[in-house]
C-alpha cells in the first residue's frame, strides 16, 4: 500500500523517525515542522494522509485540521502528547479520521496510516522515487512526466527496486523476487539493469545506482557523485 503522506510534527526527532518508518513501509513522505506551508503543501503534493501534531508552533493542529477538511478530502490524523478524552474527542468530531497519542510504537502508527486509506478508498499503488512515478495497478512508468517504454520484465524489475528504494538490492534478491528463482544466471538481471537504466537516464540524471560488490539501489544520485555516474560504466 503506497500513498502520499504529509507529516507535520515540530519534534525532529519524531518527524524523522515518521519518515523513516512510512518511507519504509513505501509511502511517499513529505514532512515539514509547522504548518507555514500546508496550503501550498496541499495543492503540490495531494497527500493521501495528513498526520498532524497537535500542539505546534504558530497554527496549532486542531486549526490545520479546519484547513485540511477546507482544502482536501486527505484523511487526516492527528499525532499528540494531549491524551484527554475531550482533546481525542474534539479532533475526531471536527473530522479527524484518528487520533493517536505519543508515546506510541512505528508498527501501530503505519498500521493505523494504513487503516485510514482503506476506510477512504485512497489510490494507494503509486511508488515515487524523486521524478519518477510508478504505477502499479495500470503498469506504467513515467520519468519527468514522460512515459518510460518498458518491457513487463523491465516493469517488474522497476517496481521490485522501487518498493525498497534507497536500500541495497543483490542480484539474487532481483532474481528471486522477480523471476522466483534464485538459480538463473546473473547477467539475467544485469541485462534488465542495463536496458532499465538507459531508459531512466534518456529523461534526467542517474536513479538506478550501482553498488559495487553488493548490488544496486533505486536512489538520486548524491550531487558530488552525479557526475562521475554519468560517466561510470552501465552494468
Amino acid at each position: 500500500m503506497n500513498a502520499t503522506v504529509l507529516v507535520i510534527e515540530d519534534s525532529t526527532s519524531i518527524r524523522v523517525a515518521l519518515t523513516a518508518a512510512l518511507t519504509d513501509a513505501g509511502h511517499r513522505v513529505i514532512a515539514r515542522e509547522d504548518g507555514a506551508r500546508l496550503e501550498h503543501d496541499l495543492h503540490e503534493f495531494a497527500p493521501d494522509v495528513v498526520l498532524l501534531d497537535v500542539m505546534l508552533p504558530g497554527s496549532d493542529g486542531f486549526t490545520l485540521l479546519d484547513v485540511v477538511r477546507r482544502r482536501s478530502d486527505a484523511g487526516i490524523m492527528m499525532v499528540t502528547a494531549r491524551d484527554a478524552v475531550a482533546d481525542r474527542l474534539h479532533g475526531l468530531t471536527e473530522g479527524a479520521d484518528d487520533y493517536i497519542t505519543k508515546p506510541f510504537e512505528m508498527a501501530e502508527l503505519v498500521a493505523r496510516v494504513g487503516a485510514v486509506l482503506r476506510r477512504r478508498g485512497a489510490h494507494t499503488d503509486l511508488l515515487y522515487v524523486d521524478d519518477l512515478v510508478i504505477d502499479q495497478d495500470q503498469g506504467v512508468a513515467t520519468r519527468a512526466g514522460t512515459p518510460l517504454a518498458l518491457t513487463p520484465t523491465e516493469f517488474r524489475v522497476l517496481c521490485f527496486l522501487a518498493q525498497r528504494r534507497d536500500r541495497v538490492v543483490t542480484k539474487t534478491q532481483i532474481l528471486t523476487g522477480v523471476w522466483g528463482y534464485d538459480h538463473y544466471d546473473p547477467n539475467l538481471v544485469e541485462v534488465n539493469v542495463s536496458a532499465l537504466r538507459r531508459k531512466l537516464e534518456a529523461h534526467g540524471p542517474r536513479l538506478l545506482q550501482t553498488e559495487r560488490g553488493r548490488g544496486y539501489t533505486l536512489r538520486p544520485a548524491a550531487p558530488d557523485a552525479a557526475g562521475a555516474a554519468t560517466a561510470a560504466g552501465r552494468s
